[in-house]
């Protein structure tokens, strides 16, 4: 794989120290994600909270680079599906800052790099995440919308997308799930075979169980409980 798609792993550090200030055990030199000419990941850095993953930052490394870009917040916050929380996630911090999109982008490769599937990103947040993480891994993507549009194509699902084509689809925050569900449903209805979502952060709030009705499993890199146990007092 070409150079330019070699990530520099010393983003996610430097919005480590940032997020938590320098450390005598903590090394500047953190691995970077690389990939050899067949798509193989070429070194063992272990991914976040147990998955199948070969090499990205650690859970420490993520919540450090959302907390450097102030993405996560206590208080007293409305959500859109209704009710109230103690702690907010915004995602369009998280995703407009270079060093927590790119440590995200290499979390999300390490977790693909033994596939070679079509990405989905669900609009609006998940577009930025599908696009970098697209280009860490070099291969397609496509975009899921809420709906189809109104004009020019009609499309719902954006980008090249061929019948039994496998997918797996990016989401930034789950909460209830449903609009992964809606995306899934939408590229299957498009031909895609989709049995995997892979989400920044799950508010483990019924969206695993919701999206597993529906025969897809739901990879979080972040809960809610690493987050509030990460709180600082």
């Amino acid at each position: 794989m070409a150079d330019g798609r070699v990530t520099a792993g010393r983003t996610v550090a430097a919005a480590f120290e940032r997020a938590v200030g320098s450390d005598p055990f903590i090394s500047p030199e953190w691995p970077v994600f690389r990939m050899d000419d067949e798509g193989i990941s070429t070194d063992g850095r272990t991914c976040t909270d147990g998955g199948e993953a070969t090499t990205g930052p650690t859970q420490s490394e993520l919540i450090a680079a959302l907390r450097a870009a102030d993405a996560v917040r206590f208080g007293e916050f409305e959500l859109s599906h209704g009710g109230t929380s103690d702690y907010y996630v915004d995602k369009y911090l998280f995703e407009t800052d270079p060093d927590a999109l790119g440590a995200i982008a290499d979390a999300f490769a390490a977790r693909l790099a033994d596939t070679d599937a079509t990405l989905a990103g669900v609009a609006l947040g998940a577009v930025p995440l599908v696009a970098v993480t697209a280009d860490r891994l070099g291969r397609p993507y496509v975009i899921a919308r809420k709906q189809a549009k109104e004009y020019g194509t009609g499309n719902r699902i954006e980008g090249r997308l061929d019948d039994g084509d496998e997918v797996i689809v990016l989401e930034d925050i789950a909460t209830t799930g449903q609009s992964a569900v809606d995306a899934v449903e939408a590229l299957r209805e498009a031909g895609a075979v989709v049995d995997r979502v892979l989400v920044v952060v799950d508010r483990e709030e019924g969206a695993r169980e919701l999206l597993a009705e529906h025969d897809v499993e739901l990879e979080a890199l972040l809960t809610a409980s690493a987050l509030l146990d990460d709180r600082e007092e």
